[in-house]
Parts: C-alpha cells; structure tokens; sequence
C-alpha cells in the first residue's frame, strides 16, 4: 500500500508554528508548567492552579498562550477566557463553547445556560404575573438568606446576588411563601446563577475530565475579573460546596495584582504564584537576534526604550529604526521600521477603535490601501482576543492615542465620529424586531450603543456626558447587570481622551456598580444627585430605582420614589403604574386601581397598564372583570404573549377549560419558550382529559427549563388525575428531592398516598406542607378531612395542584 501522505497543514497552525518558533524566555516558567503535568496530581509537588502576574507588557498574555499549546500537547481540553466574559455564567459559556468546539459539549449546562439567558429577558414579564409574598413575610425571608449566607451581611448584593428574586425563588424559603410562589425554580436561576449552574458545571467537568488526560482552564486579564470571580473560584476548591472537582483539571489565571488573600489566603498550598518581571537583558537580547537585529547601538536604544517590557521588545526589535535619536518616542520606533507614511498613519488611526474589524478599519482609514487589515495583523502589537474582534496592545494604544490626540485636534474628532456613525449602523440593525424597551437587554445591540458612547465621548467629551449618562438611565431600567460595562465605558473615554471629567464619573459609576452588584439603586442614585437631568431623565431614573428597590421588597422606598417621579411629573404614566404595581404588592388593591385609572387617563392605549388592572383584579379573585380588562389588554397588543397567559389561567379558574386552552396555545405559539404558559397549559390540558398532551406539555417545558422541582410536581399531578398513583407519589418524590420545602408537592402527594391507602404517609404529608405553610388552606382542609383515625375516602374536587 502506498503510504499516507501528511495532512496538510492549515494557514492558522503555521501563522501559529511561526509565533511559538519566535517566543523567546520565560524558560523557568515554561518547565514549570510543563513538570505540572508529569507530576501526578496525588504528588505534594503538583498544583492546580496557576497565577500569573504582573505590570501591562510583561508577557503574560503571551506565556498563557504558551502554556495553553504545552498543556494542549499534554492531550488536555482547553478554554481560554479573559475580561470580555465578566461573570460566572459567561465564563461559564465560554468554556462550554470552546469545549463543545473540540468534541466534548457540556450538553447539560448549555440546557441550563439557555435558560439562563431567556429567564433574564423575561424577568419583568414572570414578575408581572406572580403573585407577591406580604411584607412581613418578604422580611423574614430574608432574614432567613442572610442567616443562611446566600446574602452578605456587608455589601448589598455582594456576589451579584439579588435578594428580592432570592427572596422569591431560593429553595429553603418555600415555607415563608407558602409554596405559592410561580416559577420558584427558574426565580432562583435568577436570584442564584452561580449557585445554580456551578454544581452542573462542575458534573460536566468531572464527566469530560474521565475522557481526557487532562482538563486546562485559562483566565485572562484577571485583574479585570477577579472582583465578580475571585470568591468563585476560591469556593470552586473546597470540597462540598459545588461537587467534586477532578483531579485532572489545573486552572491558571493572569492579571497584574497579587491574589485576594481574603479568598485564597487558606488556599496558597494549591496556588503556584508566578510573579513576571521585564525580560533581563540576556533574554531581551535573545529576542532581538532572533529578529535579526544585532548591531549593538540599536540593541543598546531597543533595550532603552522598551525597559524590558516584551511586547516593546517584540514591537522594537521588529521596527528598530535608525540609532542614535535620542528623542525618538516609543510610538515613533513601533513604526519606524515602515517607510510608507499611509501605512504609518493607518496604523495610528487604527489605534482609535477600542476593537477592529476590517470593516472598522475601513472606517478609520477612509483611502484605499491594498492588504491593510492583513498587515496590520503582522504587528507584534496587534493581537486578537477570545472573544474575536482584533485590538492594540494597551501598552502600544496609549501612546499612539496621546500622539493623535495632542497632534491633531480635527483629525482626532473626524476619526472618532466617523467610528460612531459605523457603530450607529450596526447598533440600529440590530435594533429590528426587539422591544425599544428591551433594547440594552440585547448583547449586539448593546455592545455598538457602548462603542457608539465612546467614540462620542472621546470626540466630545463634555458635548456628549449628558447623553451617555441618560444611557445609563436607559441601562439601569433595562438591564441592571450591563451597567458595569457602560461605566467602564466612560472610564475608558476618560483615559483615552485624557478628560478629567469623564475619569471622575466613570471612577464613581465603577464603584458603585462593583460595591452594589447588580442592583442599580446606587448608579441612579449618583445620576439623580450629581447630573444635570432634565424633568423627563429625572422621572426616567426615579422609576427605574424605585422598581429595583420593589424587586427587593423596599416597598416604602418604592413607592416613594414613584411619588416624586410623580411630583416631578404628575403625567408620568410609568410612575402611575409602577405604583400601582408596589400597592398591589401591599394588598392595598383599591389604591393600586386609583393609580390605574390615571395610568389609563393619560395613556389610554398603552396596554401593559391595561394589563396591569387585569392582574389586579384577578388577584382580587373579581375573574369576571379580570377577564373584561385582559381582553382589552389583548385587544390593544395582540402580539403579546403575557396578557394572554393571565386570560387562559383567570379562564381556567372560571371553569372555561377550552378557551383557556385557547388562550395558552396563542400565548406559546406567540412565545414558544413560555415555559410558565406550558405549565398552565398542561393543567388545562389535564383538566380536559388529554393526559398525552398535558406530559408533552410538561416534557417540553423540562426541555426548556431543566430540573425544576414544579415541572416534576405537575407531572404527578398527571399521574394521579390517571389514577397512576404510584407513578404520581414518584415524581412528587423527585420534585421534593430537588427542592425539599416545597409544601404544594407534600399536599399532592399525600392524596397519592391516601389512594394507595398510605393514610399514616399522607397525614405526615399533610402535616408537613402545613408545618412549611400554616396558611396552606387545602392542605388543612384534607387533613381535617382525613382525620386522626382518618377515613379511606379520596379527597375529590380541586386537587392540591389547583392554582394558589
């Protein structure tokens, strides 16, 4: 047989042979982390984790790409992630891809991500349709989270950890709600992400891990990170708090500061700490003559001006210009190597975009040059990031932004809003079939209206505040978590525009992003106290705090807020509802309707307040007139899918089990991932003898929202309406297995277990989902029913899975 000819090797793994062939130094660090991996992990001498640190330029971002081939040629799965993936859940997600990227998906945890990501887009419209736990009970919940430490005693929301939906969905606290609260499984995704999707996480890890010699994690850029994953990753490593880790996973990060010893103080046995200096001068020199550049006056200068940084060694020795100009500035010598003025002045403007693309490059340098993207990706300076886009090296960026911002007052304000107007067009195509009041809740959308703020901020920086900070007005009401990435954006145009202004904003937004989570209340109140708002921006970030602070039961706070929105301006429809909402909450129905009636006076066609009257009257148990006003509501937005799951359960409740079922196919077919409307859908379908449609129901509602404990309880109440009673006394079995408190599962299953004549189970039942809800009426009813002999008569009519 003819042999095999080698397969031929792709552009990317020569391009990439190329650059590990001229990686130069960092030998001790290299064996290092090469030994790791002959030593076996039972070995005193292995570590698991690997911090490398050190100053902008040293070459940390260059030996972590080393480490990554080494570990790669140890037959380990990698994922590499730096800042453009500051929380757990997208660090989470880039793992997954990348792992999935080389044949081992993390199946499991995509589920969950999925979730995840359609939960948050859906917040405000779950919360709109749940009904609200008292004042008294909402304080003792929380109570109750602090005592558990789900919330920090110190620092609200430390952790990012909202104890409002916490409040809602945490599964210890049932009790306190009485098992009524909807959803409880996906609100405590909401409330606990990391809580919810670490343990997952760490299972798939620990299934692929049995697959691969070794399992290589790679934080980037740390010292951007570690303030929302530095107590993650610590908690990672003790035993028992998310699962068992393998033992063939070794995790390395890269920032520029030293560990928290707060949270890796008990942990320094596991860590190798490899603090990275400059390149000394046999290592500098090294890399010069591999580049070719040997005369001794120009190695002299080289070592002079880059001080040993590696990125201005690298970038120096690959443009090392003429010896002996003594004034020569660094951003001088990075090009001096190129005769074309058109390249260098490319090369300068396309220092401007934060990120580049070849599009944005053509933006920044308007003249046709042939091969310009290519070539600038032959500078030793540009690099490209996990996350795609290309970009300088700051170390190289900040200088050539200084040189054009001091050189050319004119050309530095043309570039920059030639770059807005590009980031406009994307940020408006990406604005097409999204809700304007959900706009900053998409990611595209987003991340061009940020790139849009900069450029306009560094152009103009004091023109242009006031609109970036009714952005941030705009962030705060829509999506409170995206607020640190708009403040780091001023922060940004603060720096590279050198305005003090900017700087002092975005330092103070910063602060109080990173200090309260994500809860906004501290970034509007810093807006509201130092911004010049208009009435209109000022009634913007009033309603927007007070419906942060309703979320986490400030109710008095809430409606205060409210109430000077209204004050300010007394034909704020938003306000009018948004008080409304937080009356509600407080049981004082008649008030919340007042409200109403003006939300409606001054905005007759806006259906969400029509809405609103609907849910009110329906937790008022007046059906009728909640019907009326949701088919009002229906009739104003037929496009929206929450008005119409309110209708099918307010029908339901009236008995009028078609037209509900009506009602719930119309709300999935508008909203195939309303997974509460699949829920309903099934006890409706239940309800209509239709049992195979009611499990298909509830199948794909587990498909959309996996491991919920109220998915499983519905499923038993499928089994028993069958008279499948001990199938339904299992998955009441597996929905207490997931979530123990959960008084509405022990209420159904003790008619399962009364049905199969366990009646000394079924009173225990009983007894226990009224020890987590004394106000459980059903429950007390049966058990009253029941008796203490208790008779064996089945309890009939509506069962314990009717909706509270």
């Amino acid at each position: 047989m003819p042999a095999t000819p080698p397969r031929r090797l792709s552009l990317q793994q020569i391009i990439e042979g190329q650059r590990r062939a001229a990686f130069v130094g960092r030998e001790a660090e290299l064996d290092l982390f090469r030994g790791n991996f002959t030593t076996p992990p039972e070995d005193p001498g292995h570590r698991f984790v690997f911090h490398v640190r050190g100053n902008a330029g040293v070459g940390k971002s260059s030996l972590v790409r080393e480490w990554q081939q080494t570990a790669e040629e140890f037959g380990a799965l990698t994922a590499s992630v730096d800042e453009s993936a500051d929380s757990v859940p997208e660090v989470l997600a880039a793992v997954a891809a990348q792992f999935a990227g080389q044949g081992h998906p993390l199946k499991a945890l995509d589920r969950l991500l999925t979730t995840y990501r359609r939960a948050l887009h859906d917040t405000a419209d779950r919360l709109a349709t749940e009904d609200e736990p008292s004042p008294g009970a909402l304080a003792a919940a929380q109570a109750g989270l602090i005592a558990a430490g789900a919330i920090p005693v110190v620092g609200a929301l430390a952790g990012g950890i909202d104890p409002a939906v916490v409040a809602r969905g945490a599964g210890g606290l049932r009790a306190v709600f009485g098992g009524r609260a909807r959803q409880q499984e996906e609100a405590r995704l909401l409330a606990e992400p990391v809580r919810v999707l670490t343990p997952v996480f760490v299972a798939e890890l620990d299934r692929v891990a049995d697959a691969v010699p070794w399992v290589a994690l790679f934080l980037d850029t740390y010292e951007r990170t570690a303030p929302l994953l530095d107590r993650w990753l610590a908690d990672l490593l003790i035993r028992g708090r998310y699962g068992e880790l393998p033992a063939n996973l070794v995790l390395t990060l890269a920032g520029q500061r030293r560990l928290d010893p707060a949270h890796w103080g008990d942990r320094g046995r596991l860590v190798a700490d490899v603090p990275l200096g400059p390149f000394t001068e046999t290592e500098a020199r090294r890399l010069l003559t591999g580049r070719g550049v040997v005369e001794e006056p120009v190695v002299r200068e080289v070592l002079r001006l880059s001080g040993g940084l590696p990125v201005l060694v690298s970038t120096l020795a690959a443009n090392p210009g003429a010896a002996g100009e003594a004034n020569a500035t660094a951003v001088e010598r990075f090009l001096a190597g190129e005769s074309d003025p058109d390249r260098r002045a490319a090369a300068l403007a396309c220092a401007l975009p934060r990120r580049f693309d070849e599009d944005l490059v053509a933006v920044a340098v308007p003249s046709s040059l042939p091969g310009l993207y290519d070539w600038l990706h032959e500078l030793p300076f540009v690099v490209e990031p996990h996350s795609g886009r290309s970009r300088y090296h700051g170390v190289v960026r900040a200088p050539m932004l200084r040189l054009q911002r001091t050189g050319s007052t004119q050309r530095w304000r043309e570039t920059h809003d030639r770059l807005a107007d590009a980031f406009a067009e994307r940020r408006d195509a990406a604005a097409p079939g999204v809700d304007p009041e959900r706009l900053w809740v998409e990611e595209p959308w987003r991340r061009a209206a940020l790139d849009v703020l900069y450029h306009r901020l560094c152009a103009r920086p004091r023109t242009a505040l006031p609109d970036a900070l009714r952005a941030g007005i705009e962030v705060c009401g829509q999506q409170p978590s995206a607020a640190r990435h708009w403040a780091r954006t001023l922060v940004e145009a603060g720096e590279d525009a050198d305005s003090a202004v900017l700087r002092d904003w975005g330092r103070d937004l910063l602060t109080a992003c990173t200090d309260h989570g994500p809860r906004p209340t501290a970034v509007l109140g810093l807006l509201l106290a130092r911004a010049e708002l208009t009435d209109t921006d000022r009634v913007a970030a009033l309603v927007a705090r007070a419906w942060d602070r309703y979320r986490a039961r400030e109710f008095e706070a809430a409606l205060s807020d409210h109430g000077r929105a209204i004050a300010v301006d007394p034909r704020s429809e938003r306000a009018y509802q948004g008080r409304a909402v937080v009356l509600r909450s407080l049981g004082r129905y008649e008030e919340a309707l007042t409200d109403l009636d003006r939300a409606e006076e001054i905005a007759p066609a806006w259906a969400w307040a029509v809405y609103e009257r609907g849910e009110t009257y329906r937790r008022m148990g007046r059906l009728e007139e909640a019907l009326t006003v949701l088919d009002r509501a229906h009739a104003l937005d037929p496009s929206a899918a929450v008005p119409l799951g309110s209708r099918g359960l307010v029908r339901h409740r009236l008995g009028r089990h078609e037209e509900a079922l009506d009602d719930f196919d119309r709300a999935v077919a508008l909203w195939p991932e309303y997974a509460w409307a699949l829920v309903r859908r099934a006890r409706v379908r239940t309800a209509l003898g239709d049992p195979v449609g009611a499990l298909a129901d509830l199948d794909r509602a587990e498909e959309l929202t996996p491991g919920l404990a109220g998915t499983e309880g519905e499923r038993g109440e499928v089994y028993r309406a069958t008279a499948r009673h001990e199938e339904a006394v299992a998955c009441y079995g597996r929905a207490l297995a997931l979530d123990p408190d959960y008084a509405w599962a022990h209420g159904s299953r003790a008619l399962a277990l009364e049905a199969l004549g366990s009646l000394t189970e079924a009173r225990a039942d009983l007894d226990r989902a009224l020890e987590l809800d004394p106000e459980y009426g059903w429950a007390r009813t049966q058990r009253e029913r029941m008796g203490a002999a208790g008779d064996r008569r089945v309890g009939g009519g509506v069962g314990a899975g009717e909706e509270p």
